[in-house]
């Protein structure tokens, strides 16, 4: 059985998401400036709309392209030696550090302690109507789910065809989709929780949404 309040203070003990910055293509590297120990900023905006701080430029056939940091965080490390030099697609030019945010140690434990049942194939998956209904109405944590239950509707290509859940019985603690999205193929569609781990992982969660410092 998952210890998850052990797994919680492993978090703790490296609060901390590296995040590798690689060419998406061939090109001649320019850095922006920055050097270990900068900050850096993720999208903001309603919309996302205010890109992240930007790093380095990549030029290929006298086309710039930006790339910008994906998340708020530091930088660890910068490849200098590769200023001004032609790289292959997929070699890393920077390293960034992310502190994890109060959601992400959530959505951590969450992943590691719950049976994540996932899509098999990219479609759109909705709840069937009377699973449907009684989400709604009930809520997520009521819903008790076993091996071999008739739960989605897959639609793919003007196909619709049932889907049965496989997995441990317990309770739907999380859904990962929303109505009408494409799901990829290997991606979660439901986190489902022991009956005997329920008041533990509540525990757990009510733990960090009270202790956890966000890092400004």
């Amino acid at each position: 059985m998952l210890n998850i309040k052990e797994l919680l203070e492993g978090i703790k003990a490296s609060p901390y998401k590296t995040i590798e910055i690689k060419a998406p293509h061939t090109g001649v590297v320019a850095f922006a400036g920055l050097k270990a120990g900068d900050k850096v900023l993720a999208p903001r905006g309603t919309w996302m709309e205010k890109p992240g701080t930007l790093l380095l430029e990549l030029s290929r056939e006298r086309n710039k392209k930006p790339l910008h940091s994906p998340e708020n965080g530091e930088v660890m490390e910068v490849r200098a030696e590769l200023e001004g030099r032609f790289v292959e697609a997929g070699t890393t030019l920077m390293t960034l550090r992310h502190f994890l945010s109060r959601k992400e140690v959530i959505d951590l434990i969450l992943q590691k302690s719950l049976y994540l049942f996932t899509a098999p194939e990219r479609a759109k998956y909705y709840f069937v109507p009377e699973l449907d209904q009684k989400l709604k109405v009930s809520g997520k944590r009521s819903v008790k789910v076993r091996d071999g239950m008739e739960m989605f509707i897959v639609s793919r290509m003007k196909r619709e065809t049932p889907l049965a859940y496989s997995g441990p019985e317990g309770l739907i603690y999380a859904v990962y989709f929303h109505r009408g999205d494409n799901v990829d193929a290997g991606e979660p569609l439901l986190g489902v929780c022991r009956e005997d781990q329920l008041t533990m992982i509540q525990e757990v969660v009510a733990r960090v949404q009270s202790e956890w410092e966000e890092e400004v």
